[in-house]
């Protein structure tokens, strides 16, 4: 079941698992292309959710009339929504906008633990909207502003992430060695539970 198969991963890892099965499984392209679509809404990735609408569209070819009323025959596909993609591309507008003013704000008091946390949050708002390489760049901006190992491994994981993401595998082994190389790794690994 290819429903529950994607529910192995989250997030964007999902959508792109999801993706690739639709351009290596003809026989399941629709319906990957149509799972992808549906955990895509859910993220702020307007651009992402329009090239997806069109691989689905090509991979349906035109839709035929319906010979009793000539109207489109209700195919069970989702349907792009033109409004979703302008408001969700608003909305991501207005909450970077926020973000970058909490972060103006958090420099001009020289809070370090707060500067740190805005960065990773436009970093990963970056992530929701699909704009890889900004996330990396807010994600590496934070490193100047861990104050212990564990801030400093958490800025590796998020880097590594989105390196995966990118494909970018030079940039993901350069901070796993940053990481790895971090006073105390090991006893923050454990300590806080991270997963590797």
């Amino acid at each position: 079941d290819l429903e529950a198969y994607a529910n192995n991963y989250t997030g964007l890892a999902r959508i792109y698992r999801l993706i690739y099965i639709a351009d290596h499984c003809p026989k399941l392209r629709s319906d990957a292309l149509c799972l992808a679509i549906s955990h895509v809404v859910t993220t702020m990735n307007a651009n992402l959710y329009q090239v997806l609408h069109q691989k689905l569209q090509q991979c349906q070819g035109h839709v035929l009339p319906d010979v009793t009323g000539g109207t489109p025959m209700d195919t069970g596909l989702p349907v792009f929504n033109a409004s979703w993609v302008e408001t969700t591309t608003q909305k991501a507008a207005m909450k970077l906008e926020k973000l970058d003013g909490d972060l103006k704000n958090y420099k001009s008091n020289s809070i370090k633990e707060s500067i740190r946390r805005g960065h990773n949050e436009i970093g990963d708002h970056y992530v929701n909207c699909g704009d890889l390489i900004e996330a990396t760049k807010s994600y590496s901006k934070a490193r100047d502003y861990c104050t212990s190992s564990t801030h400093v491994i958490s800025m590796c994981l998020n880097i590594i992430k989105v390196g995966i993401y990118l494909q970018n595998w030079s940039h993901v082994v350069n901070y796993i060695i940053k990481a790895e190389s971090t006073p105390d790794f090991t006893e923050v690994i454990i300590t806080n539970d991270i997963l590797i």
